[in-house]
């Protein structure tokens, strides 16, 4: 008798997560396959809200299509890479061409791309904390490993750069930055990135800026670009279509690298290589780089005040200034608030029970604080893409699920009293 095989996955994946589409999001699918209305606040998704791309970039592919037929170069297609390097230009960025960008299948495939051409066995990569969990976990399939720089609540998610440069060491390759942050929203201030971009010139660290909110910024917040600070280590952008421009679904980043490109040639003929491996990225959807970023930006007018964005952020933090368990950084960017619980109300919350619970008795789907390794257990992120009116609504049934909290803790606490005096009765008697 033949015993079963098993397939067992790659160990390279032990320590790699997405809860964000993980456990939670299945089963908020299967509720909705039940007739459930779900909430889905887990993913930073413009399109499931009713956001639309752009009417000039859908007709920049169209007009195009003709042209997209066969593979392209594997860096992109020149006019994309072309409107990539202008838009850097006016915003500072010097000695950067075409032949420093390469296209991707949206900046999740170049984290992955510009990782492992980078990475040998063991050496470190410099991540913030709470992070965008593909970068730790792109860290780890590439062979490296992780080391996670706090980004505390208490200081607003800024990280402190005398702290980054403690966790240094001699196998310390590179660092992330991710401004405006997801998941916390925040957005550095200049005196910081001008230190962390220091350090990693002192230790020639390669700086890998995530800048896919770029122009998402409220009430006058800066998006400063990283690239217009690193001058003498290389430094890479990575931005795209996804989220400025609404268009999740065409699959288009971009890294552009910058900085001293002197030594780095190696590199970049590596990275190459791996994206002729691949072929090229999506070609259609290439199209619309040039438009996108040469185009009205219509961003703007979103978080203005009065803009869909700006509103919706502005009831979030509204809500949870009410709440009597909650507690919010303001975000200064990007469409997310990293909601944290207030421990001395609710001593025993655990954010994935919670968002269980938040889910299955109130259709309400958000992302645990640990998806975004976090070492406590109290913050959960949510979306502000649904508009202003749902968002209050979303935060009612969370206030309703805490308050049941709150009120089973106080039940606890009066049982466990009557039990201390009736002991003590007893012992007496």
């Amino acid at each position: 008798m033949n015993s079963e095989h098993i397939v067992k996955p790659s160990e390279s994946l032990k320590n790699v997560r997405y809860e964000i589409r993980g456990r939670l999001a299945r089963r908020a699918h299967e509720l909705e396959r039940l007739g459930y209305e779900i909430i889905s606040l887990n993913i930073g998704n413009p399109r499931l809200f009713g956001f639309r791309t752009p009417e000039t970039m859908r007709l920049a592919m169209i007009e195009n299509l003709s042209e997209s037929e066969g593979y392209c170069h594997q860096k992109g297609i020149f006019p994309a890479r072309e409107a990539v390097v202008m838009q850097q230009q006016a915003r500072g960025v010097t000695g950067v061409s075409a032949e420093e960008v390469f296209i991707g299948s949206g900046v999740s495939e170049l984290i992955d791309l510009v990782l492992r051409a980078l990475l040998n066995e063991g050496d470190e990569v410099l991540v913030p904390s709470p992070d965008y969990p593909l970068w730790t976990a792109a860290v780890n399939l590439n062979g490296g490993r992780t080391v996670h720089y706090p980004c505390r609540p208490e200081n607003g998610f800024v990280p402190d750069p005398g702290e980054i440069e403690s966790l240094v060491s001699r196998n310390t390759r590179a660092i992330v930055v991710i401004n405006p942050n997801n998941p916390t929203g925040a957005t550095y201030p200049r005196a910081v990135l001008e230190a962390i971009a220091r350090l990693a010139e002192r230790h020639k660290l390669v700086v890998f800026s995530d800048e896919i909110y770029d122009q998402m910024v409220y009430d006058g917040a800066e998006s400063i670009p990283m690239a217009t600070l690193v001058h003498d280590t290389l430094c890479a952008t990575l931005s795209g279509l996804s989220k400025i421009y609404r268009a999740c679904g065409y699959r288009v980043g971009w890294a552009v690298f910058s900085g001293r490109l002197r030594g780095a040639a190696d590199y970049l003929s590596a990275l190459e290589l791996l994206s002729s491996l691949r072929l090229c990225s999506n070609v259609p959807a290439q199209w619309a780089v040039q438009t996108a970023l040469g185009g009205y930006q219509s961003v703007r007018e979103l978080v203005s005040p009065g803009g869909r964005l700006y509103e919706s952020r502005r009831a979030m933090l509204e809500m949870v200034a009410q709440s009597r368990y909650l507690r919010l950084a303001p975000p200064s960017g990007a469409m997310y608030g990293f909601v944290g619980a207030d421990t001395a109300m609710l001593p025993e919350f655990d954010d994935q029970q919670f968002a269980l619970d938040l889910l299955e008795q109130k259709h309400v789907l958000v992302a645990p604080g640990v998806s975004f390794n976090v070492p406590y257990r109290n913050h959960f992120r949510v979306t502000t893409l649904p508009d202003a009116a749902t968002l209050r609504a979303v935060f009612g049934r969370m206030e309703e699920l805490l308050s049941s909290y709150a009120t089973r803790a106080i039940d606890g606490v009066r049982e466990s009293t009557r039990n201390t005096i009736a002991i003590a009765h007893a012992r007496i008697k």
